[in-house]
């Protein structure tokens, strides 16, 4: 079973150096620290390091760890919620001795030498906490938290499909645990005024068809308007889908690069097929992709329109 496997694996190194993607969300966080801190609390005597980029508005549910190059010298390096190479934040994930991918998007980029994909699991989160409880792990209250808030925010609050009976026990059993989940959901749920008045926006200049598909285009120039970063416009991308004629939906956010970030929603339609097309890919019903200009723009809006239409 490879639950066991990767548990024999951590008990061989002395080293364990953890990787998520990036342009982190709290299921790479809650899956990445929620692992380094069952790994600390069982096996103290091993250095298990978190590495990657600070995002400034997830700070509030743990930073990464100062990972040196010497770190990655016979280290066993465990990559989480990253189903492509290119995604993975801090390159140097090939330089360990052994790496495991521990992931639930669909499994298009078969890297590692031992692979966890279980695509029925609503998060990365959830399969950790799985592999912790099926191997007989103890729990911190500390990676009780994260990884519960890892499983909130990529069920959206228990409300996405991939919710299911054994997400909800899962949950159950972190909700054991000794931490203030009222004011995790709360910190979860606020948002910068900022943040409430690009809301406004984009309910504002939302395009929507006569089927359901939406898009709304961010430029640079609004979002140094809306004094807001890219990373910031995650806290919008549900927005559209609070409509309830919005079936399936897409936020072009533009790069200071030249290129847009698309993030792509649907309540029921699968869209990674067209993620897909344009370099990305994720869940069936949430993902991403990238576009180099404005008729490529149009031609993902028209492809969501196909879609829908059928």
């Amino acid at each position: 079973m490879t639950f066991n496997q990767i548990l024999e694996k951590i008990k061989t190194y002395d080293t364990i150096i953890i990787h998520r993607h990036q342009r982190p969300d709290p299921d790479a966080i809650g899956s990445q620290i929620g692992l380094r801190e069952l790994i600390r609390t069982n096996f103290p005597d091993k250095k298990v390091l978190a590495v990657g980029v600070n995002e400034p508005t997830l700070t509030w549910i743990a930073e990464m760890d100062q990972v040196s190059d010497s770190d990655y010298m016979r280290a066993l390096v465990i990559v989480t919620d990253t189903a492509n190479t290119p995604r993975i934040d801090d390159d140097r994930y090939s330089m360990g001795d052994f790496l495991i991918k521990i992931d639930h998007h669909p499994n298009d980029d078969v890297y590692g030498d031992l692979v966890h994909v279980d695509t029925s699991a609503s998060s990365a989160s959830e399969i950790i906490t799985d592999w912790a409880l099926t191997t007989g792990l103890k729990f911190s209250d500390f990676a009780a938290s994260v990884l519960y808030n890892g499983i909130v925010g990529d069920t959206g609050r228990f409300l996405y499909p991939a919710t299911t009976s054994k997400t909800m026990q899962i949950a159950a059993h972190l909700r054991e645990y000794d931490f203030d989940f009222s004011a995790m959901a709360r910190k979860m749920d606020s948002f910068p005024m900022k943040i409430a008045k690009l809301q406004g926006y984009v309910f504002d200049h939302l395009e929507v068809d006569d089927n359901g598909a939406a898009r709304v285009l961010l430029t640079r120039q609004t979002l140094k308007d809306f004094d807001v970063t890219d990373a910031e416009t995650s806290a919008i991308v549900g927005t559209p889908g609070k409509i309830d004629s919005v079936e399936s939906w897409a936020i072009f956010v533009e790069q200071e690069e030249g290129y847009f970030r698309v993030r792509l929603r649907s309540k029921s339609a699968i869209i990674n097929e067209i993620a897909k097309r344009h370099e990305g890919g994720g869940h069936p019903l949430a993902s991403g992709a990238n576009s180099y200009s404005l008729e490529e723009n149009d031609q993902i809006y028209q492809e969501m329109k196909d879609l829908l239409a059928k």
